[in-house]
């Protein structure tokens, strides 16, 4: 649909040129009022696309002067140590919501992801254990979906995912599985799932499952995952 908007927006503007060209003035001056307008139609039409775009850009930029910055003056000791830390947090809360038989759906990115996070509440918190256990906790209001967490920073909880379409998946795996996979799919994100049932925590990336982790590997993933960024 936003295709064929965008051709026929582009084949008026080549008429409009053409006219124009061929010094038709009338028919010139007429196609102009359409072009003109046209633009504003544009920008209405694909505003979530835009904003999507625009998001990107900012977020890349950022991270592109940041990584300058720190090339120039050399790194900080607390810079180099935070994905240590962040993941300790973040494996601390899996494990003891592993032993509560609580479950957990983590979403771990370098990215905005807006499409997904705006479908949640939001959060904007620094990470901590306490307030990833809070959240999940199972007679807490936003237990229910995912947590999203960009860098050291919650955007969003309950948030809703994509379910992948795979029907190879094990039939014993539930809902939080098959949308950690469907999102991984989507996505370059580090996935944390923490069953209800069995109390295992399960990583996913690119749609592959590692099930029944360890609290140490857990750990080295996620510190892995954003130490490349």
């Amino acid at each position: 649909m936003a295709f064929n908007i965008f051709v026929g927006a582009l084949l008026l503007y080549l008429g409009w040129w053409i006219v124009s060209f061929l010094e038709m003035d009338l028919l010139s001056t007429m196609l102009g009022k359409f072009v003109g307008y046209g633009v504003l139609i544009l920008i209405i039409i694909f505003q979530p696309e835009l904003r999507k775009l625009l998001l990107m850009l900012g977020d890349n930029t950022l991270k592109r002067r940041y990584k300058f910055i720190e090339q120039f003056f050399g790194s900080s000791s607390e810079f180099t140590n935070e994905p240590t830390i962040l993941a300790k947090e973040i494996a601390l809360a899996c494990v003891q919501l592993a032993n509560s038989r609580s479950g957990a759906l983590l979403v771990l990115t370098n990215d905005f992801l807006p499409e997904y996070s705006q479908t949640g509440h939001k959060i904007d918190a620094k990470v901590t254990a306490m307030l990833l256990e809070n959240i999940f906790f199972k007679n807490a209001p936003m237990h229910d979906g995912a947590v999203i967490i960009k860098q050291n920073r919650i955007l969003a909880a309950a948030c809703i995912l994509p379910v992948t379409e795979r029907r190879d998946i094990p039939k014993d795996l539930g809902l939080r599985h098959r949308a950690a996979i469907g999102i991984s799919e989507k996505t370059e994100t580090l996935t944390i799932v923490v069953s209800e049932e069995t109390g295992k925590i399960t990583i996913v990336k690119k749609g592959e499952l590692d099930m029944d982790i360890s609290s140490a590997k857990l750990q080295q993933e996620i510190t892995n995952y954003f130490a490349k960024e």
